[in-house]
């Protein structure tokens, strides 16, 4: 079993890459109460997962936890521990196909603000490569609130705000570092054709794949969540997935 959790419906983007490759029986949690692990503070988001961990563990004993988010991931660290895997910016990736030598990481506020990211890219990209971190917290938004599909137009325009004044300080790459940001990989490709963005989940379902032991004949997948419930199943409803979510 795996389950993957957020404080939203952001991570339900990793979910499909990871059924492509693998049956197995899969948990989603959102974390609606503590929505959004974005803004948080490293104590608190400290505090938060590793009480949501503990949570899952009990509940439904699965043999791979992901910490679907890469606020938490990167600020926690959590690519070392264990059966917890962390979701991280492709940076290899988005180093051997940028032909600018120019990388733009689409995170959240907390993330683009916090040392920790600079780590990172110092110990992933080369000097040569320039990496500009843009702060991507009102897209995350766009996709939780269910406005990119209900209001498109509007959402185009918040999307060309933020992405246009890189492409023309020519990125040609952008790594979608927020679990969210998949979701709106329709509108980026119309918009800015002849630009990658990359989306971490491909990395995440491939590494899954490997070391999962106990798969399963089926593909299942269960929803539960934190806080309001209703408005939650709501949300899932505007971007089409109709699975019953549970409480917990």
């Amino acid at each position: 079993m795996i389950v993957v959790f957020d404080s939203g419906l952001g991570s339900l983007s990793v979910i499909k890459p990871i059924r492509k490759r693998i049956n197995a029986e899969i948990i989603y949690f959102a974390d609606q109460k503590n929505y959004p692990y974005g803004t948080k503070t490293v104590l608190q988001l400290d505090k938060i997962i590793k009480s949501t961990i503990l949570k899952l563990q009990e509940k439904f004993n699965p043999d791979i936890i992901v910490v679907g988010s890469n606020t938490p991931s990167l600020l926690l660290d959590i690519e070392k521990k264990g059966k917890i895997i962390g979701v991280f910016p492709p940076l290899k990736q988005a180093i051997s196909k940028t032909k600018s030598g120019k990388i733009g990481i689409l995170a959240t506020k907390t993330v683009v603000e916090n040392k920790i990211l600079d780590k990172y890219i110092r110990k992933n990209v080369p000097s040569k490569i320039h990496v500009t971190k843009i702060n991507a917290t009102p897209l995350v938004d766009l996709v939780e609130s269910g406005k990119f599909i209900s209001q498109r137009q509007a959402s185009k325009g918040i999307i060309k705000k933020i992405i246009t004044p890189h492409i023309e300080n020519n990125i040609d790459v952008f790594t979608l570092s927020s679990t969210h940001l998949p979701f709106l990989v329709p509108i980026l490709k119309e918009l800015f054709p002849g630009i990658t963005f990359l989306d971490p989940a491909d990395t995440i379902a491939q590494h899954i794949s490997k070391i999962l032991k106990h798969k399963s004949e089926k593909s299942r997948l269960k929803i539960y969540a934190s806080g309001d419930i209703k408005t939650f199943q709501k949300q899932l409803i505007k971007i089409g997935i109709k699975n019953k979510v549970n409480p917990l």
